[in-house]
């Protein structure tokens, strides 16, 4: 699995002008599912995302949780971050889960994460979403479960 995780002030997804998941301060997390992930590839990431501390303490230092700010995370399914761009200029996504795999995953991965007691609002897997958000920081941390 590969996640993008930003740290935002705020993020939303929109299908059709209808605003399916939105969140304050917290983690938007794209979420790539790879055609070999498992559930263990999941719990990796719950037992990591939950405990990464960088959000600012009083001191101004990346010391903090999102647990520990108590913010929220958008969490939504990314294919293309499975794209193999090696050939050509059309990337191929073969590497990428099929749904029947995807999907099990995707909300396995989001239940976990709330019962870490974080809060998760997801986009539409498959979904034509338009998403919004305020990157913090900026910062941008990148998981693969392949580099544990």
């Amino acid at each position: 699995m590969r996640a993008v995780i930003q740290r935002v002030s705020q993020a939303s997804v929109t299908i059709e002008e209808t605003v399916i998941g939105k969140i304050g301060k917290g983690f938007m997390i794209l979420l790539g599912i790879h055609e070999d992930d498992t559930k263990e590839d999941a719990d990796y990431l719950v037992r990591k995302i939950p405990l990464l501390r960088v959000f600012e303490d009083a001191d101004g230092k990346m010391n903090q949780s999102i647990q520990d700010v108590g913010g929220s995370i958008l969490s939504v399914s990314q294919f293309t971050l499975y794209a193999d761009t090696k050939k050509g200029n059309r990337p191929s996504f073969i590497k990428a889960a099929r749904p029947e795999t995807a999907i099990p995953l995707y909300e396995y991965f989001n239940e976990k994460l709330r019962e870490q007691g974080v809060v998760v609002e997801t986009g539409e897997f498959g979904g034509d979403m338009a998403v919004a958000l305020v990157n913090d920081g900026p910062v941008t941390i990148i998981f693969d479960t392949r580099e544990k």
